[in-house]
């Protein structure tokens, strides 16, 4: 795995616009950034990001089997009691999930296994450019004579999310998908319209509803502004947040079925790796976490990452190194309680911190993003850099 500095195509946001990449700028500044690319190789891929991602997910499914069974552990994920019912049958009824992005410390082959960092199970984001625009950077790219003949990329994202929009749409019998997103938010809705076209091909109807819009019939289901009712709801729209609101009250009673479904709230959760690490602790792929009123965090010495249960973007992240604080981000949460997960510093290249995402879809691996940032946490400032497999 090595980083590879190449000259940007001087008509790649023509190329974006075309493609309906709108969001690849924040504020004048670059997100999609192609003045490099990562080349990994095929056995890393398969053996290094791959494999412990699909040991990972499986993992995560089975600590969601003891967790909607065991109030203590509900609780210690400061989920309300309320949301607890709802939780459960949704996941007894095995509703099924779409997707989901395992951020993984990893530095190539020689740099010891990828850690798990976090498991962005309920509404990652970065999914279009990851699926598309990396993709079609790569054609471009080849056609141009700027790639090596014969690379390739870990990416069947496309694909495999419009099969399993299929699958999901035969599990729920429901022909129509509606898709809920904050209308002003640009990557929230690029995201969900790139959801909306696989919907489409799926051979599903796709619309799309501000999260403001639906309403709550007396009968129990969710409606849209016409107070049809919603029988399939894909929400970029945190479960926390749902279950905050005195609407999210009503999500165990009501026939609407959700993606994510309510037991994705278990996973995105930072207290996932509390739990996962007394589950299988020395498992290669973790890091030892502990919650923050846990004794037991005394193991992790001067040099950990203190994280909110329910933070996003890396807010309220704090890092200290050997005793002192090595970084620290401002943001609104906290208040729900922490985790202290052992420290693996991301790796460096070119002087960047680059982190890994490995895509599920299902319950399959299905692609890589790597995103760089110049401070030692991700933020939702972090550049997006394609990747190639080396042949």
């Amino acid at each position: 795995m090595r980083r590879v500095a190449t000259l940007e195509r001087p008509d790649w946001r023509e190329h974006a616009s075309r493609a309906g990449f709108h969001f690849h700028s924040f504020d004048g500044a670059p997100y999609w950034d192609e003045s490099a690319h990562y080349a990994v190789s095929l056995a890393e891929i398969e053996d290094d990001i791959e494999a412990p991602s699909r040991a990972l997910h499986a993992l995560c499914l089975a600590f969601v089997a003891r967790a909607v069974e065991d109030g203590e552990i509900l609780a210690s994920l400061e989920i309300p009691e309320h949301a607890w019912d709802a939780i459960r049958a949704s996941w007894r009824r095995r509703d099924p999930g779409l997707y989901g992005r395992l951020d993984l410390s990893y530095g190539g082959a020689g740099t010891g296994p990828a850690k798990l960092l976090e498991y962005n199970a309920d509404t990652p984001t970065a999914l279009y450019e990851s699926a598309v625009f990396q993709w079609l950077w790569l054609e471009d790219c080849l056609a141009r004579g700027r790639l090596p003949a014969g690379c390739d990329q870990f990416n069947a994202l496309h694909e495999r999310l419009v099969a399993r929009l299929v699958t999901i749409a035969a599990a729920t019998g429901a022909p129509r998908l509606a898709f809920a997103s904050f209308a002003d938010a640009p990557e929230d809705r690029g995201t969900v319209a790139y959801l909306q076209d696989c919907a489409l091909q799926a051979g599903l109807s796709a619309p799309f509803l501000p999260v403001e819009a639906i309403g709550l019939a007396s009968d129990g289901w969710f409606v849209d502004e016409a107070g049809r009712p919603i029988e399939a709801l894909f929400k970029l729209y945190p479960w926390e947040w749902i279950f905050a609101d005195p609407f999210g009250r009503a999500v165990g009673a009501s026939p609407t079925r959700f993606l994510e479904p309510p037991w994705k709230a278990v996973l995105s959760n930072k207290g996932l790796l509390a739990h996962l690490w007394a589950m299988e602790p020395g498992h290669p792929n973790l890091l030892p976490a502990f919650f923050e009123e846990d004794p037991a965090k005394a193991a992790l010495g001067g040099s950990f990452v203190r994280k909110p249960l329910y933070a996003r973007e890396g807010a309220n992240v704090l890092i200290v190194r050997d005793g002192a604080v090595a970084a620290r981000v401002e943001g609104p949460y906290g208040s729900e309680g922490y985790v202290r997960q052992g420290l693996a510093a991301l790796p460096r290249f070119d002087g960047r911190h680059a982190l890994v995402g490995s895509w599920m879809v299902g319950d399959e691996p299905a692609g890589l993003c790597l995103r760089e940032s110049d401070g030692l946490v991700t933020t939702d400032r972090a550049r997006f850099v394609p990747h190639i497999i080396d042949p």
